[in-house]
């Protein structure tokens, strides 16, 4: 008996592959990975959409620019202070405050000052020595004993990796580094000590991000468990969820949030496990004019938070 014309098998029925259209795998340029995010900043989308700046009250704030590096600031807040109490009812105490800053912007140096009518003095810096080095200076001051604080931060970009090394008052040291493993896996550690407390800890830390998605998770010494996911769905809607675990109180806390972009303003809200709903809408008015409106309830506490503002200038 003579063999079928298209020979034995499977493979003699499908019809042949036209050359070229094998796929081959592709291979990971070990040696040509990207630069990951700052290791403090590997939750940067997830904190986007999920912490939005909430307020109680009416914000106002207004920046004038000098020049193309000089520009002055000036903002009002009058809203509540929440004050703790042994007690399950939230006590909040009327506060208004105002507030003048200085920003100076280049290239290679940024300079943000803010003093409060209540005589707090906030002072940021942020100077690149070289290409690769940039020096970061973060200060309060405050006439209150042992608030004021100081904080000194060297970063290092390397071409796939980042390292950062810190001062800070209270005898704080610490140090952390992450290194692209793959073109979308980054991975880090960090290190920490206090030395006015006697105490210390570390962290690993790993994000895996795609054009779709960007998923986190954090793991510390403290006895922190922290995860983040932000799933893309489209250009204009983003959505976002956390879950953070305390091993020392037994806690635990999740929240799920979106974030909507429209063409004249965007919407960010949440909702967590402690049936806490959050919303913060930013809407353009006009070229340099934003309106703001800011709502959180808490059902359980009966802690309501309502607030409105504006921005002018950019």
């Amino acid at each position: 008996m003579a063999p079928p014309p298209y020979g034995a098998g499977l493979a003699g029925i499908l019809p042949p592959k036209p050359d070229g259209e094998e796929k081959k795998e592709e291979k990971v340029d070990y040696l040509n990975l990207p630069c990951p995010l700052p290791f403090e900043e590997i939750q940067r989308e997830a904190l986007m959409s999920l912490k939005p700046e909430l307020f109680e009250g009416l914000r106002f704030d207004f920046t004038k620019g000098l020049n193309q590096k000089f520009s002055l600031s000036h903002s009002v807040f009058m809203g509540s202070l929440e004050v703790p109490s042994q007690s399950t009812e939230t006590i909040k105490v009327p506060t208004a405050h105002y507030e003048f800053g200085a920003n100076f912007l280049d290239p290679k140096l940024m300079l943000v000052g803010r003093v409060m009518t209540d005589g707090r003095l906030n002072a940021r810096v942020k100077c690149d020595l070289t290409d690769n080095l940039t020096l970061k200076i973060n200060a309060q001051l405050t006439h209150e004993p042992h608030y004021s604080q100081g904080m000194f931060n060297f970063d290092y970009k390397g071409t796939d990796y980042r390292a950062q090394f810190q001062i800070g008052n209270n005898a704080f040291y610490g140090a952390n580094y992450i290194q692209s493993v793959t073109p979308n896996l980054s991975m880090g550690t960090e290190i920490f000590w206090l030395g006015h407390q006697r105490k210390s800890g570390i962290g690993f830390a790993s994000r895996y991000n795609t054009d779709k998605m960007v998923g986190t998770l954090q793991v510390a010494s403290t006895g922190i468990i922290a995860l983040s996911y932000v799933q893309k769905v489209s250009e204009k809607v983003s959505l976002a969820s956390d879950f953070m675990y305390n091993q020392m109180s037994r806690e635990v806390t999740s929240s799920f949030g979106y974030d909507y972009m429209l063409r004249q303003c965007r919407l960010r809200g949440k909702i967590d496990s402690n049936g806490v709903v959050a919303a913060f809408l930013e809407e353009r008015l006009n070229m340099g004019v934003n309106f703001l409106l800011s709502a959180e309830i808490d059902h359980s506490k009966k802690n309501y938070k309502f607030g409105f503002g504006m921005t002018v200038g950019e």
